[in-house]
């Protein structure tokens, strides 16, 4: 059975699986993968792709050829300065107003800096971007994101690239839980398809994963299992799994049982 699209920032998706296009091996390789997961969206760094000339047109044609949408992403940024700039060059470059924000806050962990990433937000929201701010799991910051015009929140799972997963479950189903009409897409820590079936199960939107798939000794299969992952976890949430116990219940009845079971001799008979 075919799902149902996937309405996200004013367009209609196929997938729910992101996937970003930095680390790969080879820009062969990446067509390969993105083709194999059968995405509907990537992200792309302005700073990266503009930066490496003739290499980032061919690039951008590419991407073009596949067919999906871009997703252009603030990696790097700072500053709200930073920010604001580097995402009207994509709105340029890429012709579209969606935006990956991100400005950061920590070198070690890449947390993102909560005050300018709510200010940048704002500022960008009120240029008429449709802002992916890259944040926590913090209920707070989430209000203040919404609060500035935030259609879509991603928050982490786990710090970039570290292929933890989902470090806080509990915190993650409580933003599902309070913002039901939000979109939200788990970015960040996810490092094996069975991450992605968890955040899906969860009821979370989608799943924007790159690390684990660029970095994998095989890309493209990577790239297929977690499409398959995304579809599988989706699938799951709206089928509605059934709820944990602590207690075992036989899945075979005990009522009706087969009459030659209680007609078995007593021992010693």
């Amino acid at each position: 059975m075919t799902m149902p699209a996937w309405e996200v920032g004013g367009r209609s998706l196929d997938s729910r699986l992101l996937l970003g296009t930095a680390r790969y091996p080879s820009p062969a390789v990446l067509e390969q993968a993105i083709r194999a997961s059968e995405t509907a969206v990537v992200t792309v760094s302005l700073r990266r792709e503009s930066a490496s000339g003739r290499a980032g047109s061919q690039f951008w044609s590419m991407i073009k050829a596949l067919g999906v949408a871009v997703l252009p992403n603030t990696a790097g940024c700072k500053t709200v300065k930073e920010a604001v700039t580097t995402a009207e060059m994509a709105r340029e470059v890429f012709e579209t107003s969606w935006l990956k924000l991100e400005v950061i806050g920590d070198d070690y962990t890449l947390q993102p800096h909560p005050f300018l990433l709510v200010e940048a937000a704002e500022a960008l929201c009120r240029r008429g971007f449709e802002v992916f701010p890259y944040t926590t799991d913090d209920l707070v910051i989430a209000e203040r994101l919404i609060q500035a015009g935030c259609k879509i929140l991603m928050p982490w799972g786990a710090p970039i690239g570290s292929g933890q997963g989902l470090n806080n479950p509990y915190a993650l189903r409580t933003l599902r839980a309070r913002y039901p009409e939000i979109t939200l897409i788990v970015d960040a820590g996810i490092g094996k398809p069975s991450h992605a079936v968890q955040a899906m199960e969860m009821g979370y939107d989608g799943v924007l994963v790159n690390t684990a798939v660029a970095r994998a000794t095989d890309p493209v299969q990577m790239g297929r299992a977690f499409g398959l992952a995304v579809e599988a976890g989706r699938r799951a949430y709206l089928a509605g799994a059934m709820p944990t116990q602590d207690l075992a219940e036989p899945s075979t009845p005990v009522t009706g049982t087969p009459f030659w079971h209680s007609a078995q001799p007593e021992p010693g008979r």
